[in-house]
């Protein structure tokens, strides 16, 4: 396959082909976020579809909370995959991520509203 018909060609159509190993690692990150997203909308619906005994309000917030982190967060992964392999391509250093800062954000902030959410009911 030519590098102009590879998708996203705005990843494949600059630099060289950098070591298979680095672009793998690259897509197992990819796939570790795309599972750690699905947990997290899982998580989201089972709070709220099993109803448990905790505070409404508080209970419903971190539902919506877990599911809006986890429909942003293969966005975020793909962005991040694509200038992780377009680094990898033309030999710059890596970026960092935001991945991680958000969802420890939003992680914490889910937990604190369960605890409120137990404490209140």
């Amino acid at each position: 396959m030519s590098a102009g018909r590879r998708f996203p060609e705005s990843v494949y159509s600059v630099g060289s082909e950098p070591d298979a190993r680095f672009s793998l690692a690259n897509e197992r990150t990819f796939l570790a976020w795309i599972r750690t997203a699905l947990a997290l909308i899982a998580g989201g619906v089972a709070l709220e579809v099993l109803g448990l005994d905790l505070h409404p309000t508080f209970r419903l917030c971190a539902s919506v909370l877990l599911v809006v982190s986890g429909c942003a967060t293969p966005v975020l992964a793909w962005v991040d995959w694509m200038r992780t392999e377009r680094a990898l391509r033309l030999s710059q250093p890596l970026s960092s991520s935001m991945l991680g800062p958000i969802l420890t954000v939003a992680v914490a902030a889910t937990g604190a509203l369960v605890l409120m959410a137990i404490l209140i009911r």
